[in-house]
């Protein structure tokens, strides 16, 4: 079964946000900062990273650019799902080297649909 890690300190984005996934056929694994995080993923290696970018201590940029410098998670595609939007906001969490950038509020269909994509095997 595909596994996705949701990075979020907003209780109810991360439990919504795994509602939709576990709903979507992905096992969720979740984690409340960053520091929790990448303590998960010490041991978890999942397919997929949702990322939010506001967090306390580090946020999902800085988190962002530490998972792209480990061997375990450098080629993981990386969603930084987040409420900021402009255009700035979205340029510094894709130069971090995120795979994608979606804003939040986000419908069920779009999430699985861009993780669908995102998952797909290259058909080079």
């Amino acid at each position: 079964m595909t596994r996705i890690l949701i990075v979020d300190d907003e209780i109810g984005a991360l439990t919504l946000i795994g509602i939709m996934l576990e709903r979507g056929g992905f096992e969720v694994l979740k984690a409340r900062d960053a520091h929790a995080a990448l303590e998960l993923l010490q041991t978890e290696n999942p397919d997929l990273i949702i990322l939010d970018v506001m967090m306390p201590d580090m946020d999902g940029i800085e988190l962002c650019q530490r998972l792209r410098c480990m061997p375990t998670t450098q080629n993981t595609p990386i969603v930084i799902l987040s409420a900021r939007g402009d255009p700035e906001s979205v340029e510094r969490g894709l130069a971090a080297g995120a795979t994608d950038y979606l804003q939040k509020p986000i419908l069920h269909h779009d999430l699985l649909a861009k993780i669908h994509e995102l998952l797909k095997p290259n058909s080079d």
